[in-house]
């Protein structure tokens, strides 16, 4: 079906409290896998993309390859830019055919925080599609931050209510206790804040660091109002381990077209599953 747009999928999942899947694509072989995981369970899902990811694979290639994939899936299929940093990366997306953006300044003050959103806000809505924006601040792993490192940069439910007022962001990114990069499942989630957000922001929250956190706490996250939950790092150690794997049992093997589908069908399975947790398992 055509290329699906980001904030419709993500307002019908807030309106049947669930959340969508926002996977990321950092290598084209991804692409396949988690498009025919959410065709076997009948779900919207997003590919994103981080502005390194798609340089590496190449902007215009990545975005096409996305869109072909769109087109010939049987569920809804959006294409998200993950961790937007400046204007820039944010028009190459837009013009590449990404059908939302993210404008992340959520380690500038909170006034610079809702200057830039606002830009980038303007920007998605004049041609029609939705812009995700981030306040407080989700950490990452490599930096080994603590628990009191963590809470600082909790996301407060009253400025976050301000901060939308000013933006018109579409769907907000919350801090509430994840880290990026986590190899383990031992994030511990402030729930009640979730809650708290989603009374005063009547707008779709987004979670990033889903791969760190407990699967029943994933699903209590959706149920207290989270409707994206980004994976990344999961799909990553899922592809790292498939390949070791798959090159040490056929070690004379030099074909990808023979060692990946075993590799991809472990990816397809972990995306399934994060569907199913998520509760948008036959929402397509």
């Amino acid at each position: 079906m055509p290329l699906a747009g980001t904030r419709e999928i993500l307002y019908r999942a807030m309106e049947g409290k669930y959340a969508v899947g926002a996977f990321n694509v950092s290598s084209l072989e991804l692409i396949k896998p988690i498009v025919e995981a959410a065709e076997a369970e009948r779900a919207p899902v997003i590919l994103q993309m981080t502005a390194a990811q798609y340089e590496y694979m190449g902007l215009h290639l990545a975005a096409a390859a996305a869109r072909a994939a769109a087109d010939a899936a049987s569920v809804p299929v959006a294409i998200h830019l993950d961790h937007g940093a400046t204007y820039a990366q944010n028009v190459a997306a837009l013009r590449a055919g990404f059908t939302s953006l993210m404008m992340d300044a959520s380690s500038k003050p909170f006034e610079e925080n809702v200057r830039l959103s606002r830009q980038i806000v303007e920007l998605g809505h004049a041609v029609g599609i939705g812009v995700e924006a981030e306040l407080g601040r989700v950490l990452r792993a490599a930096n080994a931050p603590q628990a009191d490192d963590i809470k600082a940069c909790f996301t407060d439910p009253g400025e976050a209510a301000d901060f939308i007022a000013a933006t018109d962001a579409d769907f907000l990114a919350v801090a509430v206790g994840t880290v990026h990069n986590m190899v383990k499942r031992s994030a511990e989630i402030d729930l009640p804040r979730i809650a708290a957000i989603r009374e005063r922001v009547r707008r779709p929250l987004v979670l990033h660091g889903g791969s760190g956190v407990p699967h029943e706490v994933l699903a209590e996250a959706v149920a207290n109002g989270i409707c994206k939950v980004n994976v990344a790092t999961e799909l990553l150690k899922q592809l790292r381990q498939g390949v070791e794997k798959a090159y040490a049992a056929q070690p004379g093997e030099l074909q990808p077209r023979v060692m990946m589908p075993g590799v991809m069908a472990v990816v397809r399975d972990t995306v399934a599953e994060k569907i199913r947790l998520f509760g948008s398992a036959g929402k397509a």
